[in-house]
């Protein structure tokens, strides 16, 4: 039997990593994980909660721990946080152990699709989009550097990017 494949997204908040993951999990036949969802789910406790108690760095390292726990799986469909690319460890882990697909974003559709979601501790101190702008001039090239794929998100459905990824990967 052919190895098993992983998928892993990268991309700002706001990109649609984990609704385009459960449509691209769901086509290829493979398990789905949200490295957010699964820190909260090994912790008990929300993201936003963890960012107050353990600040950035303390999260970004539970955040590490996961990615490097689920990256060890195959056939997965892995939607990472969008900061987990400033760890120059989990960018080679990510492009060591599947195929990285940047979901790229314009910074107007970020603000559209976060502004009524308080689960976003970055966005919470501040004007959403100076944040976002700012997050986006220090990310954006490192999504580039890892990714296998870039994929525009903005003027598609969920599941036509889950088809277009399919259909650029090749492989299943």
């Amino acid at each position: 039997m052919a190895e098993k494949r992983n998928i892993f997204l990268v991309g700002p908040m706001g990109a649609g990593k984990s609704t385009i993951g459960r449509h691209l999990a769901d086509e290829l036949h493979l398990d789905f994980f949200d490295s957010d969802q699964e820190i909260e789910r090994r912790t008990g406790a929300d993201i936003a909660w963890i960012f107050d108690l353990e600040g950035e760095e303390g999260f970004r390292k539970r955040e590490e721990n996961v990615i490097y726990d689920l990256t060890d799986k195959q056939g997965v469909v892995l939607a990472t946080g969008g900061g987990s690319v400033m760890n120059k460890d989990v960018r080679n882990r990510l492009s060591a152990r599947g195929i990285v697909v940047y979901l790229q974003t314009t910074i107007d559709k970020q603000v559209a699709r976060t502004q009524r979601d308080k689960r976003r501790p970055l966005l919470q101190n501040g004007e959403p989009e100076v944040v976002l702008r700012e997050l986006a001039e220090v990310r954006n090239p490192l999504y580039e550097e890892v990714a296998d794929y870039v994929i525009d998100t903005d003027d598609q459905s969920a599941r036509a990017v889950a088809n277009q990824i399919v259909s650029k990967i090749g492989l299943f």
